[in-house]
């Protein structure tokens, strides 16, 4: 090796260990920092760029038409919002939607956590083709599924179960394209525990029970408050799958998506955005008090 070759190569050891490992080359002691969409120097100007990018987008998708439907509901008032949601049909289908969301709500909390919890920790025949089944009410369209329910569970069911036109045919539809969205939340959270805590636990006593309680549990309880509330509010809005099976009868199992296309059918659209309002209204009420919990949570630990 030359004298310029040695002479060079030390130089380039004594800036490296000089900089340090977590220094970038070429600098001593220099931090670094994120890059926004502009990159460099104008990192902060491509930060406003990508939010006024992603502003314009929410606000063209989902804010505008959310507030022109909330506009539409209260046009008559507060007199004549009351009075929309309040007539018997409509108040009828609004208790409907919401006691049958509950009920699938918790269904789902229990049964979808059971089954990440197989999907993750047990290996049987078939655990690949179930997992891609868990994904199959995303991908359906909803009226198919509840063209697929009304077959089975229809007045002509192959299995002998009739659930056509029941307040129990609507929970197994509304079952149906809910549970992913528990299952879904549920799993990665698994994936990624620690089970070297739950081996520590078990080497000092403790049983499966008291493991987990104290250490699985409270790290899925966000992931499990969170997939319960889309649930519950995929629930509360769904369409396709219930108005097949539902046989929408008012004051029996229409559901409030079912009975706001009817009023829209009716030219009653007044009427159809106040119940809509409604609908939101509670999702975003239930939305916002998983966050509370779980921020509460949290700060408790």
């Amino acid at each position: 090796m030359s004298e310029t070759t040695k002479s060079t190569t030390a130089t380039l050891d004594e800036k490296v260990a000089t900089a340090g490992p977590d220094s970038p080359p070429g600098g001593k002691g220099r931090s670094v920092r994120p890059v926004g969409l502009g990159g460099g120097a104008g990192g902060a100007g491509g930060t406003a760029i990508g939010v006024g990018i992603a502003t314009i987008f929410l606000s063209a998708v989902v804010l505008i038409p959310l507030a022109a439907v909330i506009w539409k509901g209260a046009s008559q008032g507060p007199g004549g919002f009351w009075d929309a949601i309040t007539t018997p049909d409509a108040w009828a289908a609004l208790k409907l939607t919401v006691i049958a969301s509950l009920v699938v709500a918790l269904v789902n909390l229990v049964m979808g956590t059971l089954i990440a919890w197989v999907l993750v920790r047990d290996s049987f025949p078939g655990k690949g083709l179930l997992d891609l089944l868990i994904d199959l009410p995303f991908a359906l369209p909803t009226i198919v599924a509840g063209l697929v329910l009304l077959t089975l569970y229809g007045t002509d069911s192959p299995l002998g179960v009739s659930l056509a036109y029941t307040r129990t045919g609507v929970v197994v539809a509304l079952l149906f394209v809910t549970l992913p969205f528990v299952v879904r939340t549920v799993q990665p959270v698994l994936l990624e525990l620690d089970k070297d805590m739950e081996q520590a636990a078990a080497s000092l006593g403790a049983g499966n029970w008291t493991i987990f309680r104290r250490i699985i549990l409270p790290n899925l309880v966000p992931a499990m408050l969170a997939g319960t509330a889309l649930a519950f509010t995929r629930a509360v809005a769904e369409f396709g799958s219930t108005v097949l099976i539902s046989g929408n009868v008012p004051f029996k199992t229409q559901v409030a998506a079912v009975h706001i296309f009817g009023q829209i059918e009716s030219d009653n659209t007044a009427a159809a955005a106040a119940t809509s309002t409604a609908l939101l209204v509670l999702s975003l009420l239930v939305l916002l008090t998983i966050d509370l919990m779980r921020r509460w949570g949290a700060r408790r630990g």
